[in-house]
């Protein structure tokens, strides 16, 4: 049965002063320091590597990774947290998170205590809003196009209620395992090219038409734009009207997406429509911020939109990520001012595009709000230490990331994460 969700807390002032942000870190799943032990990994990340913190995946999603040194080379992922629900957290909500195998031993406890014995910080890596078993279970609850179809099952929408309470709780029960910060992965709207794990179109999508077919227009998205005065009918009948001549034969619209290539392709209606759209991430980023805060840690946003831009091949083109960031509802200088931390993914082979990509946000950021700059060490990024270490030089210093990490612990040989000590040596 439905139930009333709760309400979010009241935000305090934001601090003066944010935490000193740590060096490094490495991202890395429990089940790679399940599969070769605690201290082989601490050994390797602190020891061997030089970071001192450890990024560990809290809640994760579907996927099918190439695991070169699992014990599964091949290794397939559930939706689901590590750590058990707390009932005084969940009870009464609608959404509860599926529940990983083995987290009744509260792994990210032990992981605490081992991490601190060894003077470093643990960070509780937390994917919020890309779940496809509870979007399956609640199809509602998930982006609902211009068309009226929820066919985007791992889309939870960050303007649902039941949505916006789900998040808050996570977000309390990771940090309350004692991590020093919650990284909030999906903290924000999902785009259209990853609402499911196997993706199909026939009728080619230029950039404006796949981004129209990524609008949500839930009733409670609608509800927020109207309060702010646009004309939500007209907004969904543009967007549909732009698509639906793709479905008539035509070709995509030529030229880039743009907020003002959007209006005068699909109608000034549907870029305001847009627009609102960050209201709703940055007061759900503040909501979060503020009940990770309570259980005494800190939040750190992790922006995706490098990922949208250089994911397949690392060569990203166009606009700086940050003046992109629109694109899934983050606007990232009002984000900076509501979160303590602030992540950014680096996702190119160009260390000049990654020096500009970290300016960009950190010009923005309000100076309350750490920076911290994700590297990719091997394929499709880079092809040697001497590439990560230029690359890691180009993200770092004044006027850019306070924190550099690496992506990712199982998803890389070895040899390739034996780059990394190089690199930290070449920071700003």
């Amino acid at each position: 049965m439905h139930t009333t969700s709760r309400t979010e807390p009241t935000r305090p002032a934001p601090q003066a002063v944010p935490p000193v942000p740590s060096a490094s870190s490495v991202y890395t799943f429990v089940e790679d320091i399940r599969a070769e032990g605690t201290d082989a990994v601490l050994d390797r990340v602190l020891g061997r590597y030089g970071c001192d913190t450890l990024t560990v995946a809290a809640a994760y999603h579907r996927a099918r990774d190439v695991t070169p040194h699992g014990p599964a080379r091949v290794t397939l992922r559930q939706d689901g947290t590590h750590v058990p629900p707390p009932a005084d957290l969940f009870d009464g909500l609608r959404l509860r998170p599926p529940v990983q195998p083995g987290a009744e031993r509260e792994p990210l406890r032990e992981l605490r205590r081992r991490t601190a014995e060894r003077g470093a910080a643990l960070h509780g890596w937390t994917v919020f809003l890309h779940n496809t078993t509870l979007g399956l279970a609640h199809p509602d609850v998930t982006q609902e196009n211009c068309f009226g179809d929820h066919a985007a099952p791992a889309d939870l929408c960050p303007a649902n209620p039941d949505v916006r309470a789900y998040a808050v709780a996570l977000a309390r029960s990771v940090a309350r395992q004692g991590v020093d910060a919650v990284v909030s992965e999906s903290l924000h709207f999902g785009s259209f090219g990853h609402g499911y794990h196997h993706e199909r179109s026939f009728v080619p999508l230029g950039p404006v038409e796949e981004f129209l077919l990524g609008l949500c227009f839930c009733s409670h998205c609608v509800r927020r734009a109207d309060s702010a005065g646009v004309d939500c009918a007209a907004a969904r009948a543009g967007a549909a009207r732009t698509v639906v001549r793709l479905f008539e034969g035509a070709d995509p619209l030529p030229g880039a997406l743009a907020p003002g290539a959007l209006a005068d392709a699909a109608g000034e209606s549907v870029a305001a429509y847009a627009r609102t759209r960050c209201d709703t991430v940055t007061s759900l980023a503040a909501a979060v911020a503020d009940a990770v805060a309570s259980e005494g840690s800190r939040l750190v946003f992790l922006d995706l939109t490098g990922a949208v831009k250089g994911y397949a091949d690392g060569l990203p083109t166009g606009p700086l990520a940050a003046e992109e960031a629109w694109r899934v509802g983050v606007d990232p200088a009002a984000v900076g001012a509501v979160v303590p931390g602030y992540a950014v993914l680096a996702y190119a082979r160009d260390p000049h595009r990654v020096a500009a990509d970290t300016a960009a946000y950190r010009a923005v950021l309000p100076d309350t709000c750490a920076l911290r700059t994700v590297l990719r060490p091997g394929a499709p990024d880079t092809a040697s230490a001497a590439a990560l270490a230029e690359k890691t030089a180009a993200a770092t210093g004044p006027g850019r990331a306070d924190a550099v990490d690496f992506y990712h612990y199982g998803l890389l040989p070895y040899s390739v994460l034996d780059r990394i000590p190089t690199a930290l040596q070449a920071r700003g």
